[in-house]
């Protein structure tokens, strides 16, 4: 409850927004492969962006 109203971080943003892509990603690997590599890239530019920001804090 304590965390109700707490922003989340751009690190807790990124987070999220890969997580939600890597589900997109696997449930289009069974109908179209070529959409699903697309997120598979998009995933790992945020996966890297999610590094730099962990290395700088």
């Amino acid at each position: 409850m304590f965390g109700l109203f707490k922003k989340k971080s751009k690190l807790d943003k990124l987070q999220d927004e890969y997580k939600k892509l890597l589900e997109e990603a696997y449930k289009l690997s069974k109908t179209n492969r070529q959409e699903s590599d697309k997120r598979q890239v998009e995933a790992q530019a945020l996966l890297d962006q999610i590094d730099v920001l962990q290395k700088s804090a």
